[in-house]
Formats: structure tokens, sequence, C-alpha cells
């Protein structure tokens, strides 16, 4: 029997390392947590290297005493707790005790801190090993400095992103900082150069600071309290949406968080406003008691958990399509101005501006008031009613709540599941168009016969098996990772090969309704959609035309300049050469921005804007950047416009050369998902007709 041992701090100090700080982001995470707790008005971050090379933060907090600094870099050491019962009030960001110690057993660390009206110390800790305290020389506050992250765990080390996609992450976390705590003044330099700065100056400013002046004019300020739970922020209006999920901001009690309640009430109440593959803007501030909700579920602290789901879904649901809806309650829950009636709210329009980030407020968006330093500090909970269930909120409105959700009637969605608490002012949300309905034509297709010798496109819109030992031998048998992959390609085209008929062998025997051909072979035979077989063909030849066109670039009058965040940017940075292999002539224009100053000749009508919201749907870069993926839509519809239509007579001659093209493939479908061919045997029609049982 293995003998069991204690493991000695250098050890388990680098295993709580692998969750506490996973990345260099984290590094910047807990650090700037450490200086909000400790009280700083103004903090600095900078970063060499992705965060591998440095990770430097100081602030003007209330410093650590000289006899403290030997203990902060020791594991579960908080001034956040004292007792078990502070587990169940927790108001400040930290309060484990593990980041110090985690970070300073996989770095070079030095912290540098002054306590007002005392001198300054320095101590060093060289991957968990401390060195002696020193007199320094320094401000009232701390410094602290990480270097040469993970240099003792080379494993870690190699599976860190790229410096800029490390970089990308960490500006995104002070981002959040700046939109949390706006009443901070925070600085952000990367590799000496400045990237995002905050003055303090309120939520409004912070906004403005993280995204620009002008996205104000497309959001709404709201101030509600419901229930218990008080929620303020910003969220877009009903025009104005992104093409991915990170513009998306929730901090509860002053941290920020990622929760699939609060992500799943605020994505339905916009339901019936955004197309697909759109996403709503929202920052969000949410205070609820500290007893409903337990933000010790992981070391990370971005995930949390509340005691009734249903009460925060209700509350945040119903009051952002109350101003999404501009139902009188709306009046209750905007912070300054006012909503219009119900009458006075338009339709959204989805044909124009939703795409392309410049949206059409559908009503006035009433004036946001500046927000005082004062204003921004974290509400006081009040004492919560202890009342069973009802635990942490105030008096008996937890039942009210209950009562007002249960009332809500579930909406089915497309995959046949409900959405819980559906309001009554939600059953009949606008009417949205279907698909093409307010299209404006974006594709003309002109062919010089039926089948393809000519065609002219203009565009004018936007296990690897585990490795095991074989018995008896104590090496790895050495196995291919890609089996897997490999396996899965045979499948594919066996099916694929399965799929095909011999075209010689099957005998056109007539035709239904001028829609269907029927052809047969043996004891089988085939159901082919002429429109839909078509359509399937023009739009592979489209697409194959889009892959090897020869481009030829038209300059534009004025250059198009792209604004993104520092995710998107990141994205199209890595795929500035697949861009330009396209036809188009872009370049950086400043930290977060772009510019196109040319597009390909055959696209000079496009729009760019709905163009690179296609690009920034999958920020994550696990979709290849293709030109003929990302106007799919666009070449489906133009091959549906041309293909042959169901009812039209095809002369024989016709039939025969359609069925000859597709080559024998019985599995295509067409652009749109539907199949192309029907396969029947004698033995099914005879069961149909009762000849044999």
């Amino acid at each position: 029997m293995s003998k069991i041992n204690i493991l000695p701090a250098q050890v388990y100090n680098r295993i709580a390392a692998g969750e506490v700080v996973d990345r260099p982001y984290s590094v910047v995470k807990e650090l700037v947590e450490n200086s909000i707790d400790a009280g700083a008005t103004e903090i600095e971050i900078s970063v060499e290297g992705g965060g591998k090379q440095l990770i430097r933060v100081t602030d003007n907090g209330g410093g650590i005493l000289r006899e403290d600094l030997q203990a902060a870099f020791l594991p579960h050491a908080t001034s956040k707790i004292a007792k078990a019962d502070d587990l169940e009030h927790i108001l400040t960001l930290g309060f484990r005790g593990e980041a110090v110690a985690s970070i300073s057993a996989v770095s070079k660390m030095t912290i540098t801190s002054k306590v007002p009206e005392k001198n300054c110390y320095r101590l060093c800790s060289d991957g968990g090993k401390l060195g002696e305290i020193e007199e320094a020389a320094g401000d009232d506050g701390t410094d602290v400095r990480v270097e040469m992250l993970f240099f003792n765990t080379p494993v870690r080390l190699k599976f860190l992103k790229s410096e800029k996609s490390e970089e990308t992450d960490i500006t995104n976390f002070v981002s959040r900082f700046i939109l949390s705590r706006p009443d901070i003044a925070f600085r952000y330099y990367v590799n000496g150069k400045k990237v995002l700065q905050s003055f303090g100056g309120g939520e409004e400013e912070a906004i403005v600071d993280v995204y620009g002046a002008s996205i104000l004019k497309d959001c709404y300020k709201i101030s509600a309290e419901k229930h218990g739970v008080k929620i303020r922020g910003y969220i877009g209006n009903q025009n104005f949406s992104k093409p991915n999920k990170t513009y998306q901001s929730v901090f509860l009690n002053g941290r920020y968080i990622v929760n699939s309640t609060i992500s799943a009430a605020v994505s339905n109440a916009y339901a019936s406003y955004l197309m697909k593959r759109q996403y709503p803007f929202y920052v969000l501030y949410i205070d609820v008691p500290a007893e409903v909700v337990d933000v010790n579920v992981h070391p990370n602290k971005a995930d949390v958990r509340f005691i009734d789901n249903q009460v925060i879904y209700g509350c945040i649901y119903s009051v952002i399509s109350s101003v999404l809806d501009g139902n009188p309650k709306a009046l209750d829950y905007l912070a300054s101005g006012s909503v219009p009636s119900v009458q006075s709210v338009a339709e959204p329009d989805f044909s124009a501006g939703l795409s392309s980030g410049k949206a059409a407020p559908v009503r006035e968006v009433p004036d946001v008031q500046p927000v005082s330093r004062a204003n921004t500090e974290r509400p006081a909970v009040s004492a919560p009613v202890r009342d069973g269930r009802a635990k942490g909120f105030t008096s008996a409105l937890y039942e009210e709540a209950k009562r007002e959700i249960e009332k809500a009637t579930p909406r089915p969605t497309a995959s046949g599941k409900e959405l819980p608490f559906e309001t009554e002012e939600r059953k009949n949300p606008p009417a949205v168009p279907k698909n093409g309905e307010k299209e404006k034509k974006s594709l003309r297709n002109t062919y010089s016969d039926l089948f393809f010798e000519k065609n002219v496109l203009e565009v004018n819109a936007p296990s690897a098996v585990p490795s095991g030992t074989s018995s008896g031998e104590s090496s790895v048998v050495p196995t291919d990772p890609f089996l897997e992959n490999k396996k899965f390609l045979e499948e594919r085209d066996k099916k694929a090969a399965q799929s095909r008929v011999d075209v010689s062998s099957c005998s056109y025997v007539g035709k239904l309704f001028n829609t269907y051909l029927l052809y047969e072979q043996g004891d089988c035979f085939y159901i082919i959609d002429q429109h839909a077989a078509h359509e399937r063909l023009i739009f592979d030849r489209l697409k194959e035309q889009m892959r090897h066109r020869n481009v030829m670039q038209q300059p534009m009058l004025l250059p198009y300049v792209l604004n993104l965040n520092a995710f998107e940017s990141a994205f199209i940075r890595e795929n500035l050469e697949n861009i330009r292999d396209m036809g188009f002539d872009i370049e950086e224009f400043g930290e977060n921005s772009f510019k196109v100053s040319a597009v390909p000749l055959d696209l000079q009508s496009i729009d760019l804007g709905v163009f690179f919201n296609e690009i920034l749907g999958d920020v994550s870069g696990y979709r290849a950047i293709k030109l003929e993926d990302i106007l799919k839509d666009k070449l489906a519809t133009a091959a549906c416009k041309a293909a042959v239509k169901g009812g039209m007579d095809l002369t024989r001659g016709e039939v025969d050369e359609l069925f000859r093209l597709m080559d024998g493939n019985i599995g295509l479908k067409c652009p749109h998902g539907r199949p192309v061919v029907v396969r029947m045997t004698k033995t099914e029609l005879e069961k149909m007709f009762k000849r044999i049982v």
C-alpha cells in the first residue's frame, strides 16, 4: 500500500495555482481585486509580453504593514474574513486568501507596500521561496510585480496563448474593472503604451471610456428595484445589436460574473427584437442581499449561485421587457426622462441598420444624467427578514414575486422546448418579417442558358485514442492521435459512396405535376424535385466561382473605419491575410480600429457593416473565414431565384441534362436543407397497396 504523504507548501501552492492562476489575465484579476478591496481610488496596470514577462499593479490603497508582509504570501491568509459566519455576508471581491500564495508559487513576485505615515517595505518571492524584508522607497499604497510567470511550471507555460491573445484577455478584464468600479481611476499599459484610461467620474464616463461616446445614444439607462433586487445600468435599444456576446457585462454586488440565469432573462426579453445571430448590448449592475447568493462556488469567483433562480430571472426579465416594449411600467424603470406610450413605439425595421451596427432608435433616448462618484458606491443592503425560502429577500416580497412569476406562460422555442416566465404583455410580440420579405435584391444572376454555360454574379449586399501499454510491456505503444478523425472521414466517404447511383443504369419514366422527375433503377425508383436539384447545382457552381475568381480591387472614395473591442480586434488581426486574400485592402488604424481602403471589384456595392458582422459572429475563431461561406445566404438566394421553378414544363433534353449534372448523387440537399431526391423501393410501394404484408 502506498504511503500517504503530507505535501509541502511548494507543492500544494502549485496545485492551487492551477485553479486560481490559469493564465496571465487571472493574475491581473486577482491583484486588481486586492487593490479595490484595499480602498484604492487610483490603480495602474502594466503588462509586458502578454503578461508572461511582467505584470505590475500599483495602487494608492491602505497598504500592508511590515509585520503582515510575510503573512500576505501564506496560503489562506486574508484580511477580508476572519470566521466561518463571514462567508454568509461576503461584500469584498476577494476572501479566499489563495491568490498571492498561488501567484508567488509560479513566478518571481515582489510586493512593495507603504501604510500612511509608516515606512515603505519590500518582500520578494522566487517560486514561493521568500527573501528578507527590506526597507524601500515608495508612495502610500502597494506595488506588486509578477515576473516570469510559470517559469517553474513549463507545462502550463507551453499551453498559454500567443502574447497578443493573452493581452486581449487582460484588456477585456481591465475593461470590466473600469465598468464595475466607475469611481476608481484606472490606467492600463501594454508594453509601455497606454491602452485604456478612466478618471473615476462615474458610470457614464466609464461606458464612454470603454465603448466610445457614440454608444450612449443607442442605450436606455435603467434603474429599478423589484422584489428586493436592484437593477441598474445600460441596455441597448430595440434596434441596437452586436454580432457576438463580448459586449455583455453583468456585475453582481460589484463583482463581474457570468451567469446563465441572468443571461437567459436578458436574451428572452430581447427575443422579439433581434434577428438570428444578433445579440443585445448591456452593462448591468445588480445588487442582491448577500444571503441569497453564493460566490464561493469556484476559486475564480466568476460563477455564482442564487437561492432562487426564478426570482432573479423574473425580476430582470420583467424590468427589461417593460422598457423594450414601452409599457407604462417602463416609466418606473428608466433612470431619467420618459418613455413613449405603447402606441407610439414603432416596430423594429429588420431590413436596415440592425446588422451594420448603424442603429436607428425607434424612440428618443432619454437624456442620461451624469453620475456622481458618490452615487457609484454600492448601496447598503437592508437587513433581510428571515422567512423560510424567502431568506434574504426583504419583507414578504418573495411570495409576491413567486405569484407574479406563476402567472407567466411558457413560450415554445424552435426546438420545441419551453422558455419559462413569459409575461402576459409578451404573449404577442411584434411581428417579425419573414426571411427575405424586406430584403433588398442583393444578387443578380444572368445565365445564357439553363445549365451554366455562362453566368455573371454581382453582390450588392454585404480522441485521441488514449495511448496505453500492451499487456506485459512497460513502454507506451504509439498510437495515431488522429485515428478518430480518420475513421470519421472514412465513414463519411462510405456514406457518400452509398448515396450515389450509376446514371447510365437509370431510366426516365415520367414526371408529376411538372415538378417531380421519376427515374427507375432495378427494384428502386427515385423522385427528384427539379427546383431543389437545379438550385443546389447553381449554388455549388457559385461557391466554386467565388472561391477561384480573379480578384480586382475597387478603391473607396472614403475609407471605411471599423471600430471594435479587444476580442474582436484580436480576431480580425489574426485573420488579416485571409481578408486581404478576398480582395479587401485592410490595415490597422489605431488600437482597436481597422481601415478598409478598397473592396473587390465584383463586391463594390457590398455593405461592409453587414459583411464584417458576419465575420465577427464567431470571434472564437473555430470557423474558417471564407468568402463563399460568409456570403452563403446571399448565394443561396441567388441560386433559388435562378433555378427552374416547380410547375415549369421542362423538355426531355433539359430533364436528362439536369439528371446528368447531378452525377448520380441522390444525397443532395438544397442550400436551405430540403432533400433533392426521395428513394423508394418496389417492396415499399407494394406494401402501400397491400400486395405484400
